[in-house]
Protein backbone atom coordinates (compact mmCIF):
# COMPACT_ATOMS: atom_id res chain seq x y z
CA UNK A 1 0.00 0.00 0.00
CA UNK A 2 2.56 2.86 -0.77
CA UNK A 3 1.87 5.78 -2.98
CA UNK A 4 -1.57 4.35 -3.21
CA UNK A 5 0.29 1.22 -2.33
CA UNK A 6 0.18 -0.93 -5.32
CA UNK A 7 0.78 -4.61 -5.07
CA UNK A 8 4.01 -4.27 -7.00
CA UNK A 9 7.63 -4.76 -6.16
CA UNK A 10 9.50 -2.23 -4.10
CA UNK A 11 11.45 -1.20 -7.18
CA UNK A 12 8.48 -0.58 -9.40
CA UNK A 13 7.27 2.69 -8.01
CA UNK A 14 4.00 2.69 -9.71
CA UNK A 15 3.64 1.71 -6.16
CA UNK A 16 0.93 1.52 -6.84
CA UNK A 17 3.20 3.49 -6.29
CA UNK A 18 5.06 4.86 -9.17
CA UNK A 19 7.37 7.53 -8.08
CA UNK A 20 11.06 8.05 -8.43
CA UNK A 21 13.03 9.94 -5.82
CA UNK A 22 12.62 13.10 -7.90
CA UNK A 23 9.11 14.54 -8.23
CA UNK A 24 9.91 17.16 -10.83
CA UNK A 25 9.53 15.09 -14.00
CA UNK A 26 6.36 13.22 -13.08
CA UNK A 27 2.96 13.95 -14.61
CA UNK A 28 0.82 13.71 -11.50
CA UNK A 29 -2.40 14.29 -13.46
CA UNK A 30 -1.71 10.98 -15.20
CA UNK A 31 -0.21 9.27 -12.16
CA UNK A 32 -3.17 9.82 -9.83
CA UNK A 33 -5.73 7.73 -11.76
CA UNK A 34 -3.14 5.00 -12.37
CA UNK A 35 -2.32 4.74 -8.67
CA UNK A 36 -6.00 4.51 -7.84
CA UNK A 37 -6.57 1.74 -10.41
CA UNK A 38 -3.65 -0.20 -8.96
CA UNK A 39 -4.98 0.21 -5.43
CA UNK A 40 -8.41 -1.01 -6.49
CA UNK A 41 -6.88 -4.25 -7.79
CA UNK A 42 -5.19 -4.76 -4.43
CA UNK A 43 -8.21 -3.72 -2.35
CA UNK A 44 -8.84 -7.17 -0.84
CA UNK A 45 -5.16 -7.55 0.10
CA UNK A 46 -5.10 -4.06 1.61
CA UNK A 47 -8.26 -4.69 3.62
CA UNK A 48 -6.69 -7.82 5.05
CA UNK A 49 -3.64 -5.78 6.09
CA UNK A 50 -5.78 -3.06 7.66
CA UNK A 51 -7.83 -5.63 9.62
CA UNK A 52 -4.60 -7.17 10.94
CA UNK A 53 -3.53 -3.79 12.31
CA UNK A 54 -6.46 -3.93 14.74
CA UNK A 55 -4.30 -6.32 16.74
CA UNK A 56 -2.35 -3.32 18.05
CA UNK A 57 -4.73 -0.44 17.43
CA UNK A 58 -8.37 -1.53 17.69
CA UNK A 59 -9.70 2.04 17.97
CA UNK A 60 -7.13 4.66 16.93
CA UNK A 61 -8.30 8.26 17.18
CA UNK A 62 -5.82 9.63 14.62
CA UNK A 63 -4.17 7.82 11.69
CA UNK A 64 -1.56 9.29 9.35
CA UNK A 65 -0.91 7.70 5.96
CA UNK A 66 2.63 8.85 5.14
CA UNK A 67 3.37 8.74 1.43
CA UNK A 68 -0.33 8.51 0.73
CA UNK A 69 -0.41 9.38 -2.96
CA UNK A 70 -4.00 10.26 -3.78
CA UNK A 71 -5.19 8.53 -0.63
CA UNK A 72 -6.59 5.15 -1.67
CA UNK A 73 -5.24 3.53 1.48
CA UNK A 74 -6.22 6.55 3.58
CA UNK A 75 -9.86 5.94 2.67
CA UNK A 76 -9.51 2.21 3.26
CA UNK A 77 -8.14 2.94 6.75
CA UNK A 78 -11.05 5.30 7.36
CA UNK A 79 -13.38 2.47 6.38
CA UNK A 80 -11.60 -0.06 8.63
CA UNK A 81 -11.44 2.32 11.60
CA UNK A 82 -14.76 4.20 11.44
CA UNK A 83 -14.08 6.30 14.57
CA UNK A 84 -10.68 7.53 13.43
CA UNK A 85 -9.62 10.74 11.73
CA UNK A 86 -7.17 10.07 8.88
CA UNK A 87 -4.52 12.41 7.49
CA UNK A 88 -3.18 11.72 3.99
CA UNK A 89 0.44 12.93 3.93
CA UNK A 90 2.28 13.41 0.65
CA UNK A 91 4.54 15.98 -1.07
CA UNK A 92 2.58 15.97 -4.36
CA UNK A 93 -0.13 18.64 -4.30
CA UNK A 94 -2.10 17.24 -7.29
CA UNK A 95 -2.43 13.89 -5.54
CA UNK A 96 -3.61 15.52 -2.31
CA UNK A 97 -6.14 17.50 -4.35
CA UNK A 98 -7.55 14.21 -5.62
CA UNK A 99 -7.82 12.97 -2.04
CA UNK A 100 -9.68 16.09 -0.95
CA UNK A 101 -12.05 15.81 -3.90
CA UNK A 102 -12.83 12.21 -3.02
CA UNK A 103 -13.42 13.12 0.63
CA UNK A 104 -15.87 15.75 -0.54
CA UNK A 105 -17.67 13.33 -2.89
CA UNK A 106 -17.98 10.66 -0.22
CA UNK A 107 -19.00 12.98 2.61
CA UNK A 108 -15.80 12.32 4.57
CA UNK A 109 -14.35 15.84 4.81
CA UNK A 110 -14.74 15.72 8.59
CA UNK A 111 -12.69 12.51 8.84
CA UNK A 112 -10.17 12.51 5.97
CA UNK A 113 -7.84 15.50 5.58
CA UNK A 114 -4.55 16.13 3.78
CA UNK A 115 -1.13 17.41 4.76
CA UNK A 116 1.62 18.34 2.32
CA UNK A 117 5.02 17.22 3.57
CA UNK A 118 8.20 15.54 2.46
CA UNK A 119 9.52 12.62 4.50
CA UNK A 120 11.23 13.28 6.83
CA UNK A 121 11.53 17.09 6.69
CA UNK A 122 7.88 17.97 7.19
CA UNK A 123 6.88 15.14 9.52
CA UNK A 124 7.67 17.10 12.69
CA UNK A 125 4.61 19.27 12.13
CA UNK A 126 2.21 16.33 12.18
CA UNK A 127 0.08 15.87 15.30
CA UNK A 128 0.81 12.77 17.35
CA UNK A 129 -0.88 9.78 15.74
CA UNK A 130 -2.11 6.49 17.15
CA UNK A 131 -1.31 4.69 13.90
CA UNK A 132 1.25 5.65 11.26
CA UNK A 133 1.04 3.82 7.95
CA UNK A 134 4.20 4.07 5.80
CA UNK A 135 3.62 2.17 2.57
CA UNK A 136 6.76 1.87 0.45
CA UNK A 137 7.74 5.45 1.20
CA UNK A 138 10.70 5.00 3.53
CA UNK A 139 13.07 3.69 0.86
CA UNK A 140 12.73 7.00 -1.00
CA UNK A 141 14.63 8.69 1.87
CA UNK A 142 18.43 8.73 1.92
CA UNK A 143 18.78 8.14 5.67
CA UNK A 144 16.07 5.61 6.45
CA UNK A 145 17.15 5.21 10.07
CA UNK A 146 16.82 8.94 10.78
CA UNK A 147 13.47 9.07 9.00
CA UNK A 148 12.15 6.14 11.02
CA UNK A 149 13.27 7.85 14.24
CA UNK A 150 11.42 11.01 13.15
CA UNK A 151 8.31 8.98 12.48
CA UNK A 152 8.53 7.28 15.86
CA UNK A 153 8.56 10.75 17.45
CA UNK A 154 5.14 11.42 15.89
CA UNK A 155 3.53 8.48 17.66
CA UNK A 156 1.34 8.93 20.70
CA UNK A 157 2.15 6.61 23.64
CA UNK A 158 0.95 3.14 22.74
CA UNK A 159 0.81 4.10 19.09
CA UNK A 160 1.97 1.84 16.27
CA UNK A 161 3.92 2.22 13.05
CA UNK A 162 2.91 -0.12 10.23
CA UNK A 163 5.80 -0.23 7.76
CA UNK A 164 5.25 -1.81 4.35
CA UNK A 165 8.64 -2.76 2.89
CA UNK A 166 9.87 -5.91 1.23
CA UNK A 167 7.63 -8.71 0.04
CA UNK A 168 8.07 -10.57 -3.24
CA UNK A 169 8.26 -9.37 -6.82
CA UNK A 170 4.96 -9.82 -8.66
CA UNK A 171 4.58 -12.54 -11.24
CA UNK A 172 2.14 -12.44 -14.14
CA UNK A 173 3.35 -15.01 -16.69
CA UNK A 174 4.64 -18.60 -16.78
CA UNK A 175 8.42 -19.08 -16.72
CA UNK A 176 8.29 -20.28 -20.33
CA UNK A 177 5.85 -18.23 -22.42
CA UNK A 178 6.43 -20.14 -25.66
CA UNK A 179 8.85 -17.71 -27.30
CA UNK A 180 12.01 -15.93 -26.28
CA UNK A 181 14.28 -17.28 -23.53
CA UNK A 182 12.48 -18.65 -20.46
CA UNK A 183 12.86 -16.65 -17.26
CA UNK A 184 12.14 -13.16 -18.61
CA UNK A 185 10.62 -11.95 -15.34
CA UNK A 186 13.67 -13.07 -13.38
CA UNK A 187 15.88 -10.99 -15.66
CA UNK A 188 13.57 -8.05 -15.05
CA UNK A 189 14.15 -8.63 -11.32
CA UNK A 190 17.89 -8.22 -11.85
CA UNK A 191 17.31 -5.02 -13.83
CA UNK A 192 15.05 -3.76 -11.04
CA UNK A 193 17.76 -4.42 -8.45
CA UNK A 194 20.31 -2.50 -10.49
CA UNK A 195 17.91 0.42 -10.90
CA UNK A 196 16.94 0.43 -7.23
CA UNK A 197 20.55 0.37 -6.04
CA UNK A 198 21.36 3.35 -8.24
CA UNK A 199 18.23 5.21 -7.12
CA UNK A 200 19.14 4.71 -3.46
CA UNK A 201 22.76 5.79 -4.04
CA UNK A 202 21.66 9.06 -5.67
CA UNK A 203 19.28 10.14 -2.89
CA UNK A 204 20.36 13.16 -0.81
CA UNK A 205 22.15 11.98 2.32
CA UNK A 206 22.07 8.39 1.12
CA UNK A 207 23.13 5.96 3.83
CA UNK A 208 23.51 2.24 3.32
CA UNK A 209 21.68 0.17 5.89
CA UNK A 210 20.90 -3.49 6.38
CA UNK A 211 17.23 -3.81 5.48
CA UNK A 212 16.35 -5.66 8.67
CA UNK A 213 13.13 -3.78 9.34
CA UNK A 214 12.31 -5.30 12.76
CA UNK A 215 15.78 -4.30 13.99
CA UNK A 216 15.41 -0.81 12.51
CA UNK A 217 12.08 -0.39 14.28
CA UNK A 218 13.73 -1.45 17.55
CA UNK A 219 16.61 0.99 17.03
CA UNK A 220 14.04 3.75 16.53
CA UNK A 221 12.83 3.11 20.08
CA UNK A 222 9.85 0.93 19.23
CA UNK A 223 8.96 -2.61 20.20
CA UNK A 224 8.81 -4.85 17.14
CA UNK A 225 5.35 -6.31 17.62
CA UNK A 226 4.86 -8.38 14.50
CA UNK A 227 5.66 -9.08 10.85
CA UNK A 228 3.29 -10.68 8.40
CA UNK A 229 3.10 -11.13 4.64
CA UNK A 230 -0.09 -10.81 2.61
CA UNK A 231 -0.89 -12.49 -0.69
CA UNK A 232 -2.55 -10.99 -3.74
CA UNK A 233 -3.66 -13.88 -5.93
CA UNK A 234 -5.54 -13.04 -9.13
CA UNK A 235 -5.44 -16.27 -11.15
CA UNK A 236 -5.86 -16.61 -14.91
CA UNK A 237 -8.00 -15.62 -16.62
CA UNK A 238 -7.63 -12.16 -15.09
CA UNK A 239 -10.14 -9.35 -15.25
CA UNK A 240 -9.81 -6.66 -17.91
CA UNK A 241 -8.58 -4.25 -15.22
CA UNK A 242 -5.87 -6.64 -14.08
CA UNK A 243 -4.81 -7.29 -17.69
CA UNK A 244 -4.50 -3.55 -18.33
CA UNK A 245 -2.41 -3.25 -15.18
CA UNK A 246 -0.02 -6.00 -16.29
CA UNK A 247 0.34 -4.44 -19.74
CA UNK A 248 0.93 -0.97 -18.28
CA UNK A 249 3.55 -2.26 -15.87
CA UNK A 250 5.46 -4.15 -18.55
CA UNK A 251 5.41 -1.12 -20.84
CA UNK A 252 6.77 1.08 -18.08
CA UNK A 253 9.45 -1.41 -17.13
CA UNK A 254 10.53 -1.79 -20.75
CA UNK A 255 11.14 1.95 -20.83
CA UNK A 256 13.00 1.86 -17.51
CA UNK A 257 15.28 -1.00 -18.51
CA UNK A 258 15.76 -0.47 -22.25
CA UNK A 259 19.50 -0.03 -21.67
CA UNK A 260 19.82 -3.01 -19.32
CA UNK A 261 17.93 -5.84 -21.02
CA UNK A 262 19.50 -7.47 -24.05
CA UNK A 263 18.12 -7.25 -27.58
CA UNK A 264 16.48 -10.69 -27.45
CA UNK A 265 14.57 -9.84 -24.28
CA UNK A 266 13.48 -6.49 -25.67
CA UNK A 267 12.15 -8.26 -28.78
CA UNK A 268 10.21 -10.63 -26.51
CA UNK A 269 8.79 -7.72 -24.52
CA UNK A 270 7.74 -5.95 -27.70
CA UNK A 271 5.83 -9.03 -28.79
CA UNK A 272 4.12 -9.19 -25.41
CA UNK A 273 3.05 -5.56 -25.77
CA UNK A 274 1.94 -5.80 -29.41
CA UNK A 275 -1.84 -5.81 -29.50
CA UNK A 276 -1.77 -7.40 -32.97
CA UNK A 277 0.25 -10.39 -31.75
CA UNK A 278 -1.93 -13.30 -30.59
CA UNK A 279 0.78 -14.24 -28.06
CA UNK A 280 0.75 -10.78 -26.47
CA UNK A 281 -0.52 -9.85 -23.03
CA UNK A 282 -3.60 -8.44 -24.73
CA UNK A 283 -4.75 -11.92 -25.77
CA UNK A 284 -2.95 -14.58 -23.70
CA UNK A 285 -5.24 -16.72 -21.51
CA UNK A 286 -2.43 -17.50 -19.04
CA UNK A 287 -1.90 -13.97 -17.67
CA UNK A 288 -2.28 -13.83 -13.87
CA UNK A 289 -1.21 -11.53 -11.04
CA UNK A 290 0.51 -12.89 -7.94
CA UNK A 291 2.39 -10.82 -5.37
CA UNK A 292 3.25 -10.64 -1.68
CA UNK A 293 3.49 -7.57 0.54
CA UNK A 294 5.21 -7.66 3.92
CA UNK A 295 4.24 -5.38 6.82
CA UNK A 296 6.28 -4.78 9.98
CA UNK A 297 4.69 -3.28 13.09
CA UNK A 298 6.49 -1.34 15.82
CA UNK A 299 4.75 -0.09 18.99
CA UNK A 300 5.71 2.90 21.13
CA UNK A 301 5.58 1.99 24.80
Amino acid sequence: MAHDHDHGHKHKHSHGHSRSHSHEDIDWATMGPMLERNAELAAAQNREIAAWLRTWQPEPALIADVGSGSGSVSFLLAETFPKAEVIAVDPAVPLLERARARADREGLKDRVSTFQAELPEGIGELPLADLLWIGRALHHVGDQEAALASLADRLAPGGAIALLEGGLTPRSLPRDIGFGRPGLQTRFDLADEKWFTQMRAELPGAKAVTEDWPTLLTEAGLRHAGTRSFLLDLPAPVSDAARVHVITELSRRREMHADTLDADDLTTVDRLLDENDEQSLHHRPDVFLLSVQTVHVGVKE
